[in-house]
């Protein structure tokens, strides 16, 4: 029987922000099941001490620390091996509507949804410290492109990296590394159950859906396991929606 396996991560070694939960977390112990060597980062150690207890094999690095700090994000990129493949799936939701946003709300979600991934590619890149023809995935999400109340600048913040990651997929294309994003529909995470939304209504909203549930992280995580694969190797700029069948209203 053939051992084909055009999806191993076997060989690869995988930095995963964002990785103490939810996504990040599953996207990391995804990744490790695959074969991949994964670097996971996190600001919480407990949290990220319990994604590396879910991961198989023993190769696999934790990078505790806030990489909204310069200091910081300097300092782990030159601990790191090099990459190939890295998502970027930290990230902060928020509902305020726009008449109540503040300064310090804009720069929050920004800071840590755009201006933390856009900052750590580009010492990544300044520290040469991605392989050629590695893959760079960036967890953005639906809601770029399906606006809903309270959501404006978590929105926005989406919408600003996947136009970032496209520009970004041309620069690096010469060098063979591919850039793609992934935007998911709502996701039974932490974070959706953090922004105060019953419970029950949730669940009555999936309903709604076409597949008639929300995604799960292992769903999401599949498809990031595709994007940093070898069977995704002729697929750069793409932002690819997974939505169970429908959009966000």
């Amino acid at each position: 029987m053939s051992e084909f396996n055009p999806f191993s991560l076997e060989r690869k070694t995988i930095l995963v922000t964002g990785a103490s939960s939810g996504i990040g977390r599953s996207i990391a112990v995804t990744c490790s099941k695959m074969g991949a060597k994964v670097i996971i980062n996190g600001r919480n150690s407990k949290k990220i001490y319990e994604t590396l207890s879910m991961m198989e094999g023993k190769e696999h690095i934790v990078n505790l620390g806030d990489l909204t700090s310069s200091g910081v994000l300097s300092s782990m990129v030159e601990s790191l091996p090099k990459l190939d493949g890295i998502v970027h799936c930290a990230g902060i939701g928020q509902r305020i509507a726009c008449k109540e946003l503040r300064e310090a709300d804009v720069n929050l979600v920004m800071d840590i949804n755009f201006k933390v991934p856009v900052m750590l590619q580009a010492e990544l890149l300044r520290q040469k410290k991605i392989n050629k023809a590695a893959s760079i995935v960036f967890v953005a999400s639906l809601a770029s492109c399906s606006p809903s109340m309270g959501n404006a600048v978590y929105s926005a913040s989406k919408g600003a990296i996947i136009s970032y990651s496209k520009c970004l997929a041309l620069e690096l294309a010469p060098r063979k590394i591919r850039v793609n994003c992934i935007s998911p529909a709502m996701v039974w995470t932490d974070l959706i159950l953090k922004e105060g939304i019953d419970e029950e209504l949730l669940k009555e909203d999936e309903k709604k859906y076409p597949l008639k549930r929300y995604g799960t992280p292992e769903d999401i995580a599949y498809l990031a396991v595709y994007l940093l694969s070898d069977a995704s190797s002729w697929m750069t700029g793409s932002n690819v929606e997974i939505t169970g069948g429908g959009k966000l209203s």
